[in-house]
């Protein structure tokens, strides 16, 4: 049997969305093929174990459950539990893990930060590695890394926290030179859309940077397109990737916020999405090549806009994308064939696989005689 560790919360603003991810997640996991163990991170970093675990941190009552800790000495695999004892604290052996899953989204967890825990400790882990993870994340580089494949992608800029605290002229002037308004702000390495504002004048735009700017230190301002259709596809496998049937996002709100996705169940999803045969291809083929370009491996949801006039714009690539019940990703996929617990299965087995591939390259240079 197969012990999977199922890591979620974190310390990201998108804390309460992963809970979410991750129940629709442990709903599917087959009990008869995999050993799971539930691991939460809370806001200020703990990891915390226990039974029922996710059942606890949704309650807020976590008093039942007790620390564990990822060892980075790939010498020492598994997962540990950290007790007290004789006024200091012991590591005590509680399981050796096979794959961890993380159902984290946002800093600390889909940014390349845990990816990079996972490859000291030299463990079997779903998603993409560190590359794909931190350049996926940050929206500035990502879109930087298109237009240098040729992927279009709607014109913006990045500002600075410390900008914006002692410029904020400057970085308005900056940003109204992208294009007329509407403009929107963005946290550079969150998603959800977590403190993404519409910006219709400068005022809004001003109240748009400092709210975004509580969330990251790097903010991304891009030209808002008019009647924008929102599209996505998702994205599966390593060195082979497969992209899904288009989906289309109708926000329930203005534009397809927190609460249109979260709170409000308003906004409706629209599989397939009503694309011509060339733009059903075209987004495919963008998603596929973003996947690539950046290195990402087992999953990815690529985000598009299509404007009135037909024009396609990648968006953004989530590496670790949502799985709640209304999430596009496994929607997508279960639309194109390919049922939820099946998807999660081969998550886990693409994982086993990006290890074994890991496991071949030497370690040591021998210098030939």
């Amino acid at each position: 049997m197969v012990t999977v560790a199922l890591l979620f919360g974190g310390r990201s603003g998108e804390h309460e969305v992963s809970l979410m991810s991750a129940r629709s997640v442990l709903s599917v996991l087959d009990r008869a093929r995999f050993n799971v163990i539930e691991i939460g991170i809370t806001h200020e970093g703990a990891w915390l174990t226990g039974e029922n675990a996710l059942r606890a941190f949704e309650q807020g009552n976590l008093s039942s459950l007790h620390p564990v800790t990822l060892h980075p000495d790939p010498t020492r695999p598994g997962l540990y539990v950290i007790r007290n004892g004789d006024g200091r604290e012991v590591l005590e052996k509680l399981a050796d893990i096979d794959v961890y899953f993380p159902a984290l989204h946002g800093s600390h967890g889909e940014d390349g930060t845990l990816q990079g825990l996972f490859e000291m400790a030299d463990v079997a882990y779903v998603g993409a590695g560190v590359v794909g993870s931190s350049v996926g994340m940050d929206k500035g580089v990502f879109k930087e890394v298109m237009r240098a494949q040729g992927i279009p992608v709607v014109e913006s800029i990045i500002a600075l926290r410390s900008e914006i605290e002692n410029d904020m002229e400057g970085v308005i002037r900056r940003a109204e030179a992208i294009s007329n308004y509407p403009l929107f702000v963005k946290p550079a390495n969150l998603g959800s859309s977590v403190g993404v504002t519409k910006c219709r004048t400068r005022s809004d735009l001003a109240e748009g940077l400092m709210d975004a700017a509580q969330y990251d230190r790097r903010i991304l301002v891009e030209r808002g397109v008019p009647q924008v259709r929102e599209i996505e596809i998702s994205v599966l496998g390593n060195d082979d990737p497969q992209a899904s049937i288009a989906g289309e996002i109708i926000p329930g709100a203005d534009f397809y916020s927190y609460d249109a996705k979260y709170v409000l169940d308003t906004s409706v999803l629209v599989i397939p999405a009503a694309l011509t045969e060339t733009q059903a291809m075209q987004v495919r083929e963008y998603a596929i090549r973003a996947f690539q370009a950046v290195d990402a491996c087992g999953m990815a949801r690529v985000d598009f806009f299509i404007s009135q006039t037909g024009e396609v714009f990648l968006n953004e690539i989530n590496t670790i994308p949502g799985f709640t019940k209304i999430s596009m990703y496994p929607k997508l996929w279960q639309a194109s064939g390919l049922a939820y617990p099946e998807l999660v299965n081969r998550l886990i087995e693409l994982a086993l696989e990006r290890k074994a591939d890991r496991d071949r390259t030497v370690r040591v240079y021998r210098r030939a005689s």
